[in-house]
């Protein structure tokens, strides 16, 4: 790994030299490279940092995690692009200044610099909010804000969740206006490594302009869309985790497009492990699929544990919160320390360099470090 200084690092101290590389030319490097490319799905800042700390290939950031994380409710197209796009600014903006506090551990306590790479955002753009002139506002906010790649969705607006009944599509043509759009609009803005996901939403759609419905319509639609000549990647959304659907749509897609490469959802709102013969990674991956990522990790892992945790508070009370503290310890956890994690040492190694007073180890209370996080 090359490393590099940086003005915002204290004197001594050094981040990966990829800092400076664009991230959908990060992205599109790691999609031609690897076998595939893992994505958790995060639904904030910090959990985006959870991922970088455990140097996955990349963060997905999807809608329903947006809807979930900032205003509680379901995925119908209940937010604006503004609002997804700024959170996804936000995500891309904490990497960043999570390279930085890393990179410079606690020296005071002997934690050594992490050197950590930053993983491009993949973020979704559901149905592009509204018209081409819409998807054409919302890709010049997403590529301002630093996003390596988006996903666009052929529903009509307003849009639901791949997996909730009443799904509907707008004319195929018209879905490849918008692609092109988001194309165009990349280029324009000199990112032409953007990474461009068209998604079909064609096999559990109750309504679209052709006669055709379920797999049949998703393979016909998939194949306009690659006939543009525009996405990077295909997405066909699923409604059940069974293997036989996902094989023959990317096998029917191939057919034409031999060199076709796709995304898959692994979903949460599937069972996996009552599935009697899961597919694996491995396989996807022999299929063509490039890109895969789990749309709400992170969700139902906070879920999880902050139900196990409010448990534990309601039955036992203070008790309950020494049993977090002792196996975050015992396990390491690196969030163990939410000072650490969020970078105190540097802000205040930094802030003395740069002569602030209220940084630094003149202002530290004389504390005995074993006693504090």
């Amino acid at each position: 790994m090359e490393l590099a200084t940086t003005p915002l690092l204290p004197e001594g101290f050094t981040v990966p030299a990829s800092r400076w590389t664009p991230p959908s030319r990060v992205l599109r490097e790691k999609l031609d490279s690897r076998p595939y490319v893992f994505a958790p799905g995060v639904y904030d800042p910090h959990g985006a940092e959870l991922v970088m700390y455990h140097r996955f290939e990349a963060v997905y950031f999807s809608g329903y995690s947006f809807a979930i994380g900032h205003l509680g409710t379901t995925d119908m197209d209940l937010y604006a692009s503004v609002e997804i796009a700024d959170g996804a600014r936000r995500i891309v903006s904490a990497l960043r200044k999570f390279q930085l506090t890393m990179a410079v551990g606690d020296p005071e306590r002997g934690v050594p610099p992490r050197h950590l790479e930053i993983p491009p955002l993949v973020a979704d753009m559901d149905v592009g909010y509204g018209n081409v002139f819409n998807v054409q506002r919302t890709t010049e906010l997403y590529v301002g804000a630093g996003v390596a790649g988006a996903h666009i969705e052929d529903q009509v607006m307003p849009k639901r969740c791949g997996h909730i009944a009443g799904k509907a599509l707008i004319p195929a043509e018209e879905f490849v206006a918008k692609l092109r759009m988001m194309r165009a609009v990349a280029d324009d803005l000199g990112n032409r490594d953007f990474v461009i996901i068209a998604r079909t939403d064609g096999v559990s759609a109750t309504e679209a302009p052709e006669s055709k419905r379920g797999l049949e319509l998703a393979i016909e639609r998939g194949l306009r869309y690659l006939d543009s000549g525009v996405p990077d990647l295909l997405w066909c959304e699923f409604p059940t985790a069974e293997r036989g659907p996902t094989e023959r749509f990317h096998e029917e897609i191939r057919k034409r497009f031999p060199e076709a490469r796709f995304a898959f959802n692994y979903s949460s709102s599937f069972k996996w492990f009552s599935e009697p013969d899961p597919m694996t990674w491995d396989e996807l991956a022999s299929q063509g699929v490039r890109f895969i990522f789990i749309t709400l990790a992170a969700q139902h892992a906070m879920g999880y544990g902050f139900h196990r945790l409010a448990e534990a508070l309601k039955a036992r009370a203070q008790d309950g919160y020494l049993e977090l503290q002792r196996a975050e310890w015992s396990e390491e956890v690196p969030t163990r320390s939410h000072h650490l994690f969020t970078g105190v040492p540097y802000h205040h190694l930094l802030g003395e360099q740069l002569g602030s007073a209220r940084f630094g180890r003149r202002v530290e209370q004389d504390i005995e470090p074993a006693r504090v996080v």
